[in-house]
């Protein structure tokens, strides 16, 4: 169209400006020799001739002589040439006229064709930098369609396979339904014009590839649909529809990568735009092909992460067992897409004897599969310590063994060309037990922040003290940090990527969750649900762990304690103690075992133990008896020979209790058991 109106214009700009300057020039012909007018007139056709249009140039020049002629050569008013030299200056004009009109017309073509050409460079530059710079598969079909609307096409779909969406391999041959296909990004130049509803994202049914070609990998171009009929069994549906809604010329290319179809990409040219060509086939094919590689290595990306976060949710806590301690609430959050997957954060609530638990929250350095290995040996180290009661520091000391040691077989793993071992391994952990019946919690942090506590009257505090180094240091002592929340506090652990991110920086992060946990909440869940949404930021570079704990506190009713006098004779007193607190509680079926095991532990205590004995019972979910004494010597059970008079007190401890065990304190030691029942 525009074409159109510049050939227009120049024509009747052929036609009438000889003609005016000729009529200016009627008043001074008598004054000026005829050549003289000529060269005047000869600018005037070189103006019109420049514009590159070989039909204006002629004309110009065919009008020009005739007006020369007609008005400046004597005799004025006639079409005769009369002398040589008028007849010479008429040729040397139309001949220049000519001459000027091609050199414009050639030099016009190889302007167009430039322009052409920077436009295909410019295209596929714009389309390189901005498909590439995202891992997700719609959103780069979607920045196909923006970069190549309406600079190439007027319309734009694009069709993947179902398997590459989900991270799979895609299939040698793309399966034309909609059991296999789905559109996932469309575009035009009028996102009102009827072909948006045709073309429905979840759609099949227009402009999907034609079957023989671009199913097997090969690009269809259709300059003209009007012409061609070939083209309407692919989309039978809406054949009609494509025609009425002005679309004359497609060009349907595969996204092959890998040697597998992931989809098609169809461009569309409406009546209102010059058809395809061989050229845009081209073009095309190669947006296609950027389109491709990137849809690939999304596909990819997400099959790794998928992996990733299956691995790592299957190494959290399912179901977060149940005690009686605290209530607890929790949220896990993998990284962003843009990141080169989930990383190795982790949170577990632990049951531990006497009615304690343990809170942990852990993060692994890196992100993927590795750091989803690490995180789940962690994990499983910090389970097998707190089975053996180990005080916090205690335990955060033999994690950061484990992990030199893991650090050390990673770099034997480097030095003999295992790629997958070559990084750096670090993590930081945190490791608090709480105590219902002491009132007191005791936390151990190895480079992990310490947690915020929220006080039932509404009070926010961060709580301060000594934090240790990272795991995998080694050399460095830990600290625990003893408190006692008042009943009724939520504890709130969590992971870096919750408070600190590119947006926001550590002390702002700190301030937000602090503020988010006072806004009143009706439960855990609910406050879960505040932090999340208050602090969550839409492209997080890291995991996000949260783990929200509220306690409480076993009562003086449900909890007995008595000293015992280190004196053989005490044991009977001990046995009647505790008959007696089993019927104040209702506890009868349970008395006939208690007494044994009272009499077993109290017994060895006071034999192979140090004074002051203690001895308490605990009415929890389960009965749990407790004897302690100041000696860190711990008992071990073994089966004694036939003839040895001593040696089953442990073992017969074992036989009647559902779980018992050690655990030691700063002076002295425990030794803990829950009763079993006896059948009738």
């Amino acid at each position: 169209m525009r074409e159109l109106r510049s050939s227009s214009v120049a024509v009747v700009s052929a036609l009438v400006a000889p003609l005016l300057v000729c009529l200016v020039l009627v008043p001074f012909r008598a004054d000026f020799p005829d050549f003289e007018s000529a060269l005047v007139l000869m600018a005037v056709v070189v103006a019109v001739a420049a514009q590159g249009y070989r039909v204006a140039g002629l004309i110009a020049a065919v009008s020009a002589t005739v007006w020369l002629d007609y008005f400046l050569i004597s005799p004025w008013g006639s079409l005769s040439v009369a002398s040589s030299d008028d007849r010479w200056t008429v040729f040397l004009m139309l001949t220049t006229s000519v001459i000027v009109s091609e050199l414009a017309a050639r030099g016009r073509r190889q302007r167009r064709q430039t322009l052409r050409a920077h436009g295909r460079l410019k295209l596929l530059h714009d389309a390189g930098m901005a498909i590439g710079s995202t891992l997700d598969a719609e959103r780069t079909a979607r920045k196909l369609t923006e970069v190549a609307v309406p600079r190439f096409a007027d319309f734009v779909t694009v069709d993947l396979a179902l398997s590459v969406l989900t991270g799979e391999e895609p299939e040698e041959t793309l399966k034309q339904d909609r059991a296999n296909v789905r559109r996932v990004a469309v575009a035009g130049v009028d996102e009102h014009h009827p072909l948006y509803a045709v073309g429905d994202l979840d759609g099949y049914g227009f402009a999907v590839a034609p079957a023989d070609d671009v199913s097997q990998g090969r690009a269809h171009l259709e300059p003209d649909l009007l012409a061609s009929t070939a083209w309407r069994p692919l989309i039978p549906d809406d054949a009609a529809a494509v025609l009425d809604h002005g679309m004359r010329s497609l060009i349907a290319v595969p996204l092959r990568g890998r040697g597998a179809l992931l989809g098609t990409v169809t461009f569309w040219r409406s009546r209102h735009a010059e058809p395809f060509t061989r050229a845009d086939l081209a073009d095309a094919e190669e947006l296609a092909a950027k389109t491709a590689v990137a849809i690939d290595n999304a596909r990819r990306y997400t099959r790794e992460r998928t992996a990733a976060v299956t691995l790592q949710r299957s190494l959290l806590p399912q179901r977060l067992p149940e005690q009686t301690a605290v209530d607890v609430a929790s949220r896990y959050l993998p990284a962003g897409p843009q990141t080169a997957g989930v990383g190795g954060d982790w949170y577990d609530v632990i049951p531990l004897s006497g009615c304690r638990v343990a809170l942990v929250v852990g993060d692994v350095v890196g992100h993927g599969i590795n750091a989803c290995a690490t995180m789940g040996r962690l994990r499983t180290a910090v389970r097998t310590l707190a089975d053996v009661d180990l005080p916090p520091d205690e335990l955060i000391t033999h994690l950061d063994d484990l992990v030199m040691r893991l650090t050390d077989d990673q770099q034997e793993g480097r030095a003999e060309g295992d790629a997958a071992a070559a990084g750096e391994l670090g993590a930081t952990c945190l490791y608090a037990v709480y105590d219902p019946v002491a009132r007191s919690c005791t936390v151990a942090s190895a480079g992990h922040p310490l947690p915020v506590v929220l006080t039932p009257d509404g009070k926010v505090e961060q709580l301060h003290g000594f934090v240790g180094p990272p795991l995998g240091l080694g050399g460095l002592p830990f600290e625990s940090l003893e408190f006692s929340p008042p009943t009724g506090s939520v504890l709130a652990l969590y992971s870096n990527g919750l408070v600190q991110s590119r947006e926001r920086d550590l002390d702002d992060g700190l301030a937000a969750l602090r503020h988010a946990l006072a806004m009143p909440a009706p439960s855990l869940e609910a406050a879960c649900d505040t932090v999340m949404r208050t602090l969550v930021t839409p492209h997080m570079a890291d995991d996000i762990t949260l783990l929200l704990a509220r306690t409480h506190t076993l009562t003086g009713d449900r909890v007995a304690v008595w000293d015992i006098p280190a004196d053989p004779a005490m044991v009977a007193r001990a046995r009647k103690l505790a008959v007696e607190q089993l019927d104040t509680w209702g506890m009868w079926e349970a008395a006939f075992v208690t007494e044994l095991l009272v009499s077993e532990l109290v017994t060895n205590a006071i034999r192979h133990g140090q004074s002051p004995v203690e001895l308490r019972l605990i009415r929890d979910s389960a009965l749990i008896c407790e004897v302690s004494d100041a000696s860190s010597t711990a008992p071990h059970l073994r089966r004694a020979r036939e003839f040895d008079e001593g040696g089953r007190g442990l073992l017969l401890v074992a036989q009647l209790s559902q779980k018992w065990g050690t655990r030691h304190a700063a002076v002295g030691k425990t030794i803990w058991c829950e009763p079993k029942l006896l059948a009738a």
